[in-house]
């Protein structure tokens, strides 16, 4: 690593301090949302948390002057544009492990068949042999459009389930998962971007 461009640990908390507001993925019930609310009170920030029906949503909603960030997860399939495409306003300032909510395979309790399943991509995995599976944006909106009958099933978390009244088929656990935070800030704020200045694993 070029020192010249390392971020101080000093630095990194001193911008920390600032957020007040993130934002992530909806609608309620994502292991997002729970992240972001972890976060907040981990740090004794009476914050508010904004949900989207893309991560990258928050990107057209949020002010780029340290004061809020987005929130994403290791396996977020976008992960890398997210980063990449936004050097000149975001910073990947922080990053912490936490169990998700359960993670479930749930149906409609008047409906026992599975055939199609809906599932946000990252834990598609999980069901890819039980049925045919389509992808949608969030685990929350996997249980929703199964509730409102258009697939048999869905993979979602515990409490998106609970919430739209789904018989529970299979409880896959909690995953240990690695969060990270981006702070939105200017140019002015110590971007390092342009030829060596920045770098990828």
């Amino acid at each position: 690593m070029n020192d010249h461009h390392a971020t101080s640990k000093g630095d990194r908390v001193g911008a920390l301090s600032r957020v007040t507001v993130i934002h992530t993925l909806g609608p309620s019930g994502t292991n997002l949302e729970k992240a972001a609310h972890h976060w907040l009170a981990e740090r004794g920030v009476a914050g508010k948390v904004v949900l989207h029906a893309e991560v990258e949503d928050g990107l057209d909603a949020m002010a780029f002057d340290s004061t809020e960030a987005i929130l994403a997860c290791a396996v977020y399939p976008r992960l890398h544009d997210l980063v990449f495409q936004n050097l000149h306003r975001l910073e990947m300032a922080d990053s912490f492990i936490l169990d998700t909510h359960d993670m479930v395979l749930a149906g409609r309790p008047d409906h026992t068949a599975v055939s199609t399943i809906v599932s946000h991509p990252a834990p598609s995995s999980l069901v890819a042999e039980r049925g045919e599976v389509t992808l949608t944006s969030s685990n929350s909106r996997a249980a929703a459009l199964c509730a409102a009958g258009r697939y048999d099933a869905c993979v979602t978390t515990g409490p998106a389930a609970a919430a739209e009244g789904l018989r529970l088929i299979e409880n896959f656990g909690p995953v240990p998962m690695i969060f990270t935070l981006h702070v939105g800030r200017t140019l002015g704020d110590g971007a390092r971007t342009g030829a060596g200045g920045t770098s990828a694993c």
